[in-house]
């Protein structure tokens, strides 16, 4: 049997693996940290019983992605789709978006039909939308319309007039998600497609945390005879036993695209641009143990499972530029998590666990624990005397913790528009490396960051077709 390596045991290098061994390989996957998961693991982090996501919380895209929907026909994941996909705090309320369009459409009163501009026609094309987001965006995508209008109403964003403040808000809060400089149509794009998740098919949680997506792909992997082993953390291409590429062995790395520079045998112009891909701002992040439910003083807070603190789409402009430019911002824009709001297997009756995501520079050693819980008692005054226990994450701790998020960058490269079509190199298959046998698979390649495994797969199906196998989803599940 051939064998392959996979160096990291995320999402994207457990389905790199997954897919080699349902095709023959003898596959052994190599984990740097003591628990496997890489971003998509659970643990208790605070207190006993309260079960708190390391890293991702809330997957849209896995539930739009299509080696997910495939993997989860066999390995069913019991996942939690609320009614309200996410909520956005603004000055004296809040704006929601609802899985129906009609809803939010309806709920946003006299911005409804400014939404209904810029959402409906990608609704309309969900299945395309998620089809376009997941495939390499150079050369010909699979489905050009799509394509041009996801970026014609990215560009349409921008238009959007002053009066439309909730709209450009619940906008803007999107784009954030893409942790880089704003105004940005690449990060407005990455916005209307997580938007179009939230209308389409909603923003979901694993049942138990995002560590229940990782079980469900070890399960399959031990099914079919791969191995697992963690605490070894591979420094050097050159101590790791590659095996004989000549006879078909494989090695595929769910890591930062440095690791490949420990080679000698790199090319130069290949080397080169790995070391000039730039690596983004960071997060840090705060994990609470509370007392009970988050005391928001808008009901339509209380109940989104996802909250944006934001405020006026110019207040998130102005933070996420803060950022960019390397320094701290008074108010920074916070993702907050509640899942306690849908999944009782998260804390002990009656308590609840709150996760938040702050955006900072790259590699800041600050602790934002002051910073959430400001920003958190804006809208939820008393959310303080709720908390039982707390666990901070620096930007520089979560590099300690996983060396593939370089300075806290969780999206394993800046998501600029160069970036997100040369990532980490301009290549018409860019998980293909110089070196014979290895093969990239982390976020730092397309279709780049979020719990998808798309990058696993496309990954593993280049590697399969160079050894002259063919393989599809619809076969290999």
């Amino acid at each position: 049997m051939p064998r392959a390596t996979v160096v990291g045991s995320g999402p994207n290098g457990l389905a790199a693996a997954v897919t080699l061994a349902r095709t023959g390989y003898e596959v052994r996957v190599l984990e740097a940290a003591a628990a496997p998961g890489g971003a998509a693991r659970t643990a208790e982090l605070t207190l006993p019983g309260f079960r708190h996501d390391v890293g991702s919380a809330v997957h849209p895209a896995a539930l739009a992605s299509p080696f997910f929907g495939a993997f989860t026909r066999a390995s069913p994941i019991d996942w939690i789709t609320p009614e309200l996909s996410f909520a956005h705090a603004l000055p004296g309320g809040a704006a929601a978006v609802w899985r129906s369009l009609d809803r939010t459409i309806e709920q946003l009163g006299a911005g409804g039909p400014a939404w209904r501009r810029v959402l409906a026609p990608l609704v309309a094309r969900a299945d395309e939308v998620a089809r376009t987001a997941t495939d390499a965006l150079l050369g010909m995508p699979r489905h050009p319309v799509t394509a041009a209008l996801l970026a014609a109403q990215a560009a349409a964003v921008t238009a959007l007039p002053p009066r439309e403040a909730a709209v450009r808000a619940l906008l803007t809060g999107l784009a954030a998600h893409a942790n880089t400089r704003l105004p940005s149509p690449t990060a407005s794009a990455a916005g209307l497609v997580l938007g179009t998740y939230a209308q389409a098919a909603g923003w979901p949680v694993p049942r138990g945390g995002a560590g229940a997506i990782i079980d469900a792909l070890i399960a399959d992997l031990h099914r079919h005879g791969g191995t697992l082993e963690t605490g070894l953390r591979v420094r050097s291409l050159e101590l790791l036993d590659r095996g004989d590429p000549a006879r078909g062995d494989l090695v595929m790395l769910d890591t930062s695209p440095r690791l490949l520079l420990s080679s000698p045998a790199l090319p130069r112009a290949y080397a080169r641009r790995v070391r000039g891909f730039r690596y983004g701002a960071g997060v840090a992040k705060v994990d609470l143990a509370l007392a009970g439910p988050v005391p928001w003083t808008d009901p339509l807070l209380a109940g989104a499972l996802t909250v944006h603190l934001g405020g006026a789409a110019s207040d998130t402009v102005r933070a996420e530029r803060i950022v960019a430019s390397g320094r701290e911002p008074r108010h920074p824009f916070v993702i907050v998590v509640q899942p306690s709001v849908v999944d009782d297997t998260r804390a002990p009756a009656g308590r609840a666990v709150l996760w938040a995501y702050a955006h900072v520079p790259g590699g800041s050693r600050r602790d934002p624990l002051e910073t959430v819980l400001a920003e958190l008692e804006r809208h939820a005054p008393g959310v303080r005397d709720l908390v039982l226990a707390a666990h901070t994450t620096t930007a520089a701790d979560r590099e300690l913790g996983n060396p593939n998020e370089v300075g806290g960058d969780v999206s394993g490269g800046a998501f600029t528009l160069a970036q997100a079509v040369a990532r980490p190199v301009l290549a018409g298959s860019p998980w293909r490396t110089p070196l014979p046998g290895i093969y990239l698979c982390s976020a730092s390649t397309p279709p780049g960051p979020a719990v998808h495994g798309m990058a696993g797969w496309h990954a593993a199906r280049t590697a399969l077709a160079d050894a002259g196998t063919r393989v599809s989803l619809a076969t290999l599940f």
